[in-house]
């Protein structure tokens, strides 16, 4: 069974999102890797992986006693060594991969199990960062902004450098009072070239995806936007922690639908959304081949793979 956290051990918490395929890098890992492995497994820019990465930039503001890895079984060959150093209960390993809701709802109502009060951030694991402690410093003030004003969830925007066209974008809004945020006006999903050139123009952020919210926030906004999905992991959620919940989450997830967060919760449901503008911080979301390789040049850095 899980035990509950004392107050101070549940002020903040990570969840690294890390169960996905990849798959539009394929070609780029199976160059580096001599086989087909998820990116988020690879060593794509750098010696470590792009999860070993991750993990390194999430501890620099997380106890990793609240630092979740979620995970998808059949890439255990691929991901065992890396995780060994997480606590056990810690690791989420997800039956089949079904899409961010999923992943997130399953996580927090772990997470829910020993810190109920915990401030969240959540991570994708596929991103490159060239400098991990300014970008930590932007989580710190977003989970600053959290801890004042708990009704909000606050997404990071990265200050694009051009008119990316296979970015989310967030316009922002009206400042939020008292804080280094502004309302979510409305997100863009890989616009054409002339929008793309008109967000850049305007001031709007390319979408990380990092976020940070209560735990309870985020939980709500599930209940809003995916009522069936919610439900349905919340009739599991006492054998969470015991020896039932394999079976249980196993048979959850055979009858589970895929289900986006970003798309089917936060563009759908844009309730209290906040945008923490990033800047000074090299970052690039590692989606294809073609981007990894303006990543290199941008970075100078030439790896083996990449030379050969």
């Amino acid at each position: 069974m899980y035990q509950a956290l004392d107050f101070a051990e549940q002020e903040r918490a990570a969840i690294i999102l890390a169960g996905g395929e990849g798959s539009r890098l394929r070609s780029l890992t199976r160059r580096i890797m001599g086989c087909e492995v998820p990116k988020q497994f690879c060593p794509v820019i750098g010696e470590q992986t792009l999860l070993e990465q991750t993990l390194q930039r999430v501890t620099i503001g997380t106890d990793m006693r609240l630092m979740s890895v979620v995970l998808t079984r059949a890439h255990e060959s691929f991901y065992s060594s890396i995780v060994r150093d997480v606590p056990e209960r810690n690791v989420v390993v997800q039956p089949q991969n079904r899409g961010t809701a999923p992943a997130i709802l399953y996580s927090l109502l772990r997470l829910a199990k020993v810190a109920p009060k915990a401030r969240v951030a959540i991570f994708p694991s596929d991103h490159f960062v060239d400098n991990n402690h300014k970008f930590m410093r932007h989580v710190d003030m977003a989970f600053a902004v959290v801890g004042n004003r708990p009704e909000l969830t606050v997404l990071l925007g990265i200050k694009p450098e051009w008119a990316e066209t296979d970015y989310g974008w967030i316009e922002p809004a009206l400042a939020v009072r008292n804080t280094s945020t502004f309302q979510v006006g409305r997100f863009w999903e890989k616009p054409e070239p002339e929008l793309a050139k008109e967000l850049f123009v305007r001031g709007c952020l390319w979408n990380s995806f990092v976020m940070v919210a209560q735990l309870s926030t985020l939980l709500s906004l599930i209940i809003v936007a995916l009522p069936k999905l919610y439900l349905s992991f919340k009739k599991i959620q006492p054998l969470l922690g015991t020896t039932l919940e394999t079976e249980a989450v196993e048979r959850l997830y055979n009858s589970l639908p895929s289900a986006s967060f970003s798309d089917e919760v936060l563009v759908r449901h844009p309730v209290n959304l906040a945008v923490l503008p990033v800047h000074d911080v090299e970052w690039s979301d590692l989606g294809e081949p073609q981007r990894v390789m303006q990543t290199l040049s941008r970075v100078r850095v030439r790896p083996g793979w990449a030379t050969a």
